[in-house]
């Protein structure tokens, strides 16, 4: 741990380390590093660094990003140059300007970017305003990537957007290349593989008469999410069990997919489950204790490419109709086809917010310990 610190500004800067780590999908990979702060009275702040793109693709973007995390863990200053996105292929110098005051715990800076490309930093500052005003540099750690990488890690920097965690993204490769604007090298990120997501847009879905194409997006949007919030989510976690009437959350993933095969049947075939369609999804689409006895063993991903097959066969199924069966009316219930797949979407939204719940509840794993050999 460094500590360096500056009497006229009165503050205290502490460099921390990554404590955890894992690593994820994203279409998206950043990197910082974090001070502790104190301050009696407001103080800006300018963390100004080099960068450039190289990407064929419309969304692909980089920026310089910073962060001021507060006392009592209310939302502090926050810029990543989202409204002012990097996308030049030469080398340029960009500034985000904050302000610390009494209240601020830790500031956080560094560098992100977005889908597939060449993403290109380097010459890192950072300076903070003293009691006269002038703004004085701190000292950035490996500020323009001159200490070879070694097994994916940025040397003094972390992974993500906390000190707390080292997180990897699987889609980005981390090296050093000789563009440079200060120094021999800088750090290049690059992404491969990604795909964009379809994003704010709703219809104009080939194949699909106009309101199908409307629900075929909305459907796939909230799957989206719900893919998005668990993906990366560890068995640990998946099988946590909140308390005795709660339901994990990989058993919440199988009862999206099993509401949504039984919604199959009734709106495309006018039928409910058959007996081998009961003895295959009932536990799941009911859940309760049957539930929380089955789901639970697998991956994440075992129960998303259930997830993921079922809804293949909906948006098969849906661009076979149009807007007229829409307005069709099932008249078991006396709901039309469009109420039914509007449901199918609600019931999405409303398990995506337990699922949410859920998540933001699990302790962190405790390390299993083997007791001691009893000798003989």
């Amino acid at each position: 741990m460094k500590k360096v610190t500056s009497l006229l500004l009165f503050l205290s800067f502490v460099f921390t380390g990554a404590q955890t780590q894992k690593t994820i999908s994203s279409d998206w990979t950043s990197f910082n590093q974090t001070i502790d702060i104190q301050t009696t009275s407001p103080k800006k702040f300018k963390v100004i660094a080099s960068v450039k793109v190289e990407s064929t693709e419309p969304k692909a973007w980089a920026g310089v990003w910073a962060r001021v995390d507060t006392k009592n863990d209310e939302d502090g200053f926050f810029d990543n140059m989202r409204d002012r996105p990097v996308k030049s292929k030469e080398w340029q110098s960009y500034t985000v300007e904050g302000t610390i005051d009494k209240n601020s715990k830790s500031l956080s800076f560094g560098g992100l970017c977005l889908y597939n490309g060449k993403f290109y930093f380097d010459k890192f500052e950072l300076l903070i305003e003293n009691a006269k005003g002038v703004f004085e540099p701190l000292a950035v750690l490996n500020s323009s990537f001159e200490i070879p990488i070694k097994t994916d890690d940025i040397p003094k920097w972390g992974l993500g957007i906390s000190k707390d965690a080292i997180v990897k993204v699987k889609e980005y490769k981390i090296t050093l290349d000789k563009s440079s604007v200060d120094g021999k090298t800088s750090l290049l990120l690059e992404g491969n593989g990604i795909k964009p997501r379809q994003e704010a847009k709703i219809g104009n879905v080939e194949d699909a008469s106009p309101k199908i194409a409307d629900m075929i997006s909305m459907l796939e949007d909230l799957k989206d999410r719900v893919e998005r919030t668990v993906k990366n989510m560890n068995q640990y976690e998946i099988d946590y069990l909140h308390d005795e009437e709660a339901n994990r959350i990989g058993a919440l993933v199988m009862h999206l997919a099993a509401a949504e095969k039984y919604y199959q049947v009734f709106t495309f075939e006018n039928r409910e489950f058959n007996e081998e369609e009961k003895k295959k999804w009932d536990k799941a689409l009911n859940l309760d204790q049957g539930g929380r006895d089955e789901f639970k063993g697998h991956d994440i991903q075992y129960y998303l490419d259930i997830y993921n097959e079922v809804r293949a066969k909906t948006i098969s199924e849906l661009k076979k109709r149009d807007d007229a069966w829409f307005a069709e009316v099932q008249q078991r219930y006396d709901w039309t086809n469009q109420y039914c797949w509007f449901h199918v979407m609600e019931h999405q939204s409303s398990h995506l917010g337990q699922i949410l719940f859920l998540k933001k509840r699990i302790p962190p794993q405790q390390k299993q310990t083997l007791p001691h050999e009893i000798k003989k």
